[in-house]
């Protein structure tokens, strides 16, 4: 799933290739994806791309009045095309591509969305707060200060992991980049935020702040098609089940859930004890 510095590093690829284009059209495949109709999405054509800016894991778009506000989910993604190699519309519920944007110039971009569990979410509003998951969002991860940081974790009790990625906690953190600040902070995922002592919230604040912006300034500046290999080309303990901890050695664990898993390192969060894996047993604290 695209977070906090994929989607940054997508707005600022937008705003460095679609700004001041003018959209053509917009062609929805996917009708599904499209969370709004009202506007319609002829109501973009003729409309300047302006900009486009992030709101937690949201992606917006601004047209000149309007915001697409998109939410890529788990499988989604966004294809920039310098041109498009033919003007034929869109055959509904034909392949991955949810919906296309076509720009003025012959250029435009692809939302598309992989898989068989349909989650990608694009609207089109005239105020991003119109969009459910925008309105309710918390601050986001790397504007809060360290006060204020601690305050929201001991604020909403529970498993430190499922803290960090509430939205309305923190906007921007999911599932991947949660368990690298949490080896980076040298915390157990299931540590409870409410009894965190104040050296390990500010070591979590740190850590947190440490790696979203190197993952964003790994990531502004690639090519849209590249981000996912450079994301992945930096997780420590993410997606790296059975691989050695590049801190201490020790094999890099996993807890699965039913839909979703987690990875740590027993040496550094732990104190090398593992935790069970939910499928197996019970969770051991």
């Amino acid at each position: 799933m695209p977070e906090l510095p994929e989607v940054e590093a997508l707005a600022v690829y937008l705003r460095e290739r679609a700004a001041g284009r003018r959209v053509d059209r917009i062609e929805v495949a996917a009708i599904n994806a499209l969370k709004t109709y009202d506007p319609p999405p002829s109501a973009a054509a003729g409309r300047a791309v302006t900009g486009a800016s992030r709101h937690g894991k949201h992606l917006d778009v601004e047209l000149d009045g309007l915001h697409l506000v998109v939410h890529l989910a788990r499988a989604g993604w966004l294809h920039y095309r310098e041109r498009f190699t033919s003007s034929a519309p869109l055959k509904p519920g034909k392949g991955p591509i949810a919906l296309r944007v076509r720009l003025d110039d012959g250029s435009g971009f692809d939302l598309t969305e992989a898989g068989t569990q349909k989650k990608l979410a694009i609207h089109l509003v005239g105020d991003p707060a119109q969009v459910p998951g925008v309105a309710k969002l918390g601050p986001d991860a790397l504007d809060v200060d360290a006060a204020t940081f601690a305050d929201r974790l001991r604020a909403r009790r529970g498993q430190v992991k499922g803290v960090l990625t509430d939205q309305q906690v923190l906007a921007g953190i999911g599932n991947a980049y949660s368990d690298e600040i949490l080896h980076a902070a040298r915390l157990s995922p299931f540590a409870r935020t409410d009894r965190l002592t104040e050296e390990q919230l500010a070591a979590l604040y740190a850590a947190t702040r440490r790696v979203l912006t190197d993952a964003v300034t790994r990531s502004v500046g690639q090519r849209a098609a590249e981000l996912k290999g450079e994301k992945r080309s930096g997780l420590v303990v993410h997606g790296r089940t059975g691989l050695p901890c590049p801190v201490c050695g020790e094999s890099v664990r996993e807890v699965s859930f039913a839909d979703s898993s987690l990875q740590y390192c027993p040496g550094c969060q732990t104190g090398g004890k593992p935790l069970a894996d939910r499928r197996l047993s019970k969770l051991i604290r």
